[in-house]
């Protein structure tokens, strides 16, 4: 190993010239632009945060107030036609019972 570091110190001196430096350029990568990892993933780790505090208190306040459901409709008495019973019984699966004494 010391042959080998004191050979190339001495092909350098014969030749004169400097250490050689590649032609290639050096890759830089966006990732490694100049940031610290550790910076942006604790910047990004406070942004969440903020977001989760922020989404859970509104929506903590729109469904604290209350909200409108409307009017009932008129009671036509069209609207309920029974021509024949379901197989079921006398009303029908999604709707308020109007038959209480069955």
């Amino acid at each position: 190993m010391a042959t080998a570091i004191v050979r190339s110190a001495l092909s350098r001196a014969a030749i004169g010239a400097a250490p050689k430096t590649s032609l290639a350029p050096k890759r830089r990568f966006s990732s490694s632009a100049g940031h610290d990892d550790a910076y942006e993933a604790a910047k990004w780790e406070k942004i969440t945060y903020l977001g989760i505090a922020s989404c859970t208190a509104l929506a903590a306040y729109v469904l604290s107030k209350g909200h409108h459901h409307g009017e009932d409709p008129p009671a036509y008495p069209y609207m309920h036609i029974r021509n024949k019973e379901f197989p079921w019984g006398p009303d029908g699966l999604f709707e308020v019972k109007h038959n209480e004494g069955h």
